[in-house]
């Protein structure tokens, strides 16, 4: 599923994306610095009804975030990683195979570390600050 759209338009890019049927939990954030995962994450999160803002964690890894309703949201950015064996001696795997949202921004830092049940998000800056975002879940 492909979408473009302007950053005016990121409240309805995040409901139709959480609208999808079955969507996978662990949705990973590919994109070049700049294009907009951590906005389109903000997004996300709040649409999930998050309350506090949310922001890159990127000097923590992760943030955690609590909806309205009791659910746990994990924010990663695995930007500042250095290895595969940092994330998991953080425990990553354990957020990541805990049934709980996890919204993973450069997922490339720990490519076996990832379930195979996951969706991928790619975004791609256009011309006149349109972003074309697709999905596979």
């Amino acid at each position: 599923m492909t979408f473009i759209y302007s950053l005016n338009e990121i409240k309805n890019i995040a409901q139709q994306i959480l609208a999808i049927p079955q969507l996978k939990k662990v949705i990973l954030f590919n994109a070049e610095m700049g294009a907009g995962k951590t906005t389109l994450i903000k997004a996300l999160t709040k649409e999930l009804g998050v309350i506090d803002n949310s922001s890159s964690p990127t000097f923590s890894l992760v943030n955690e975030y609590h909806t309205e309703n009791n659910q746990i949201i994990y924010h990663f950015d695995l930007y500042r990683l250095n290895s595969e064996i940092e994330a998991y001696d953080m425990g990553i795997d354990e957020y990541f195979y805990s049934g709980n949202w996890c919204f993973i921004e450069w997922p490339e830092k720990v490519p076996n570390l990832i379930p195979l049940d996951h969706a991928s998000i790619s975004i791609s800056v256009l011309p006149n600050e349109m972003r074309q975002l697709t999905i596979t879940n």
